[in-house]
């Protein structure tokens, strides 16, 4: 059969429920070749608007992948927790401490949190805390280092440069002084005093040292090997204390008094 272009058709001829009716097929030589460059240009311009849209929707697919994964699954779980620098607190301590759950993503352990957790352990001065991706915490410790002991009964208690207490043993360790205080803690000003005094010393006063003894913040005196003495008076001009103290060791003489730097007395 002859279309009306002049092109040829196929006609399909049905009976179906009692009607008649015919279905005809264009030929595909029947469309002008300009219009199907037409239609395949208008294909191609519809392609490369919607693929942008494509791309985007893939990128967003896979971003939300990644963050379920990260966020919500185990994959990057914490199955280790290394501790650096723990020596009086001790790994477990600071494990125990750091109560970071096994398996927990990695992403959503707060580190501050763990860092205030176990830094509240005495003996630990600073703490930093990081991911060790991709399953790992580490935990970096700096701890308190000594600069008096203190004696509680039968045993000393150990002060760092701030006055913490945060260890106690048996005996105070060699070269480290004796502190004599009534109540030794940050906010005591006796302890404040004492370590106001001993930042000051100079390194031959700190060799000879073996006790400071502060009863009150205008009464500190200091014990230096063989049985010596310094009157120092109160925490003030220590610099001063200090260089003329130091000046004096090599005089005859237990007792030193520069707690009046400017009138010093020798007996």
């Amino acid at each position: 059969m002859t279309g009306p272009g002049g092109g040829r058709t196929r006609t399909t001829e049905r009976v179906a429920t009692g009607r008649r009716w015919r279905l005809v097929r264009a030929d595909p030589d029947a469309v002008p070749p300009s219009v199907r460059r037409f239609m395949a240009r208008a294909r191609q311009r519809r392609l490369r608007a919607a693929a942008p849209w494509a791309v985007g929707g893939g990128v967003l697919a896979l971003a939300g992948l990644l963050v379920w994964i990260v966020y919500g699954t185990a994959v990057f779980g914490v199955r280790e927790v290394r501790v650096d620098g723990a020596e009086i607190a001790g790994p477990l301590e600071v494990r125990a401490a750091a109560g970071i759950p096994a398996r927990r993503p990695l992403a959503l352990v707060d580190t501050d949190e763990v860092r205030e957790r176990v830094e509240a352990i005495a003996p630990v001065d600073q703490a930093v805390v990081s991911r060790d991706w991709p399953h790992g915490i580490l935990i970096q410790v700096v701890e308190r280092t000594p600069v008096a002991a203190v004696p509680a009964g039968q045993t000393v208690q150990l002060i760092d440069d701030e006055g913490v207490a945060y260890r106690q043993l048996a005996e105070a360790p060699a070269g480290l002084p004796i502190a004599r205080l009534a109540a030794p803690g940050p906010s005591d000003v006796n302890t404040r005093a004492a370590l106001t005094v001993l930042a000051a010393l100079t390194d031959d006063l700190r060799a000879q040292l073996t006790e400071i003894s502060v009863e009150a913040p205008a009464r500190i005196k200091l014990t230096l090997a063989k049985g010596r003495t310094i009157i120092w008076g109160d925490d003030t001009e220590n610099a001063t204390k200090a260089r003329v103290a130091t000046s004096l060791l090599a005089r005859k003489g237990d007792t030193i008094d520069v707690s009046a730097p400017d009138v010093v007395t020798i007996r």
